[in-house]
């Protein structure tokens, strides 16, 4: 129910292709993108799934409508309070919290699948070190309004494989927390 993430006054644009502002300077992404991310991450019930940039809590409500094991991490310290009382309220259970998307949850990796939802200037390589091997992380790559999406397989330990899957529109993925 996309309308429940917008705010009142978009409620009657919510099911249109395009991403919608949510405050805080972040945006929901436009669906054809969530389902797009989501469809290549190919994830399978109970996997440990995190996702980098909570925004609205519309992505993570999809991966736990597909029973994954959802952690996610938003930065903004106002939208992180807000979707945390949130999806729980409209029943979506996820594991919140607060804190910089680039150092990701190490203390709870490894991860089989990892969806970064904000656009990075390069491939985080501390999330890499938090998928399991055979995992796979989703992310949009790249400096200005458009970002590639890369998909990253983690083949073993040392290894990886890169496949790019088409241009996107993220906001970007910042460094640090906000207060």
């Amino acid at each position: 129910p996309r309308h429940q993430f917008v705010e009142e006054a978009l409620q009657s644009r919510a099911y249109e292709d395009t991403a919608l502002p949510i405050g805080y300077q972040q945006t929901i992404s436009q669906p054809y993108t969530v389902a797009f991310q989501t469809q290549l991450l190919d994830v399978n019930p109970y996997e440990k799934v995190l996702e980098v940039g909570t925004g609205s809590g519309y992505q993570s409500a999809v991966l736990k409508i597909l029973n994954a094991d959802v952690y996610t991490i938003e930065r903004q310290r106002d939208l992180f309070r807000h979707t945390k009382i949130f999806l729980p309220s409209i029943g979506y259970n996820c594991n919140f919290f607060y804190g910089d998307g680039y150092k990701g949850l190490p203390k709870f990796s490894p991860f089989d699948k990892i969806i970064v939802t904000c656009g990075a200037p390069t491939i985080p390589q501390d999330l890499i070190l938090q998928l399991k091997v055979g995992g796979v992380m989703i992310a949009p790559i790249g400096e200005g309004d458009i970002q590639v999406m890369h998909l990253i397989k983690r083949l073993t330990k040392n290894q990886h494989e890169i496949t790019t899957h088409g241009n996107f529109s993220f906001v970007p993925m910042l460094k640090k927390k906000t207060s």
